[in-house]
């Protein structure tokens, strides 16, 4: 089983930088691909980007040219650098953890965070 812990969530304006933070635990490894979603309310939770290794890296149409996804081996975290936030980006953001080919869905993982709040203001 492998633990996640978001954090670095927070209210900011419109145009405004954050970086969330994913720390893992327990039985990860190299196959292991860590992702992050979001869920606004009332909807359903979204693919926002993943990586796997060092350089397999795969993002959602949220994050396409606003967010950066990487990981440092050494502090067993993954980093989502989100830039220009937009009040549509808020949500609560999720991290989670799979070891199988396909990591874009939901169902695709099965180790979650309990998620960080960011909330994007106008």
């Amino acid at each position: 089983q492998v633990q996640l812990v978001e954090s670095g969530g927070g209210l900011v304006q419109a145009g405004s930088s954050l970086r969330l933070s994913c720390a893992a635990s327990g039985r990860t490894g190299s196959s292991h691909a860590i992702g992050w979603f979001r869920q606004a309310p009332g909807k359903e939770r979204e693919f926002v980007a993943a990586i796997r290794g060092n350089d397999g890296l795969w993002y959602g149409d949220p994050a396409k040219g606003r967010f950066t996804i990487s990981r440092d081996n050494a502090k067993n975290t993954v980093y989502l650098q989100m830039n220009g936030l937009l009040p549509e980006d808020t949500a609560v953001y999720y991290c989670a953890a799979s070891d199988r080919p396909r990591i874009t869905h939901v169902d695709d993982y099965d180790s979650w965070g309990q998620g960080t709040q960011v909330t994007v203001s106008s």
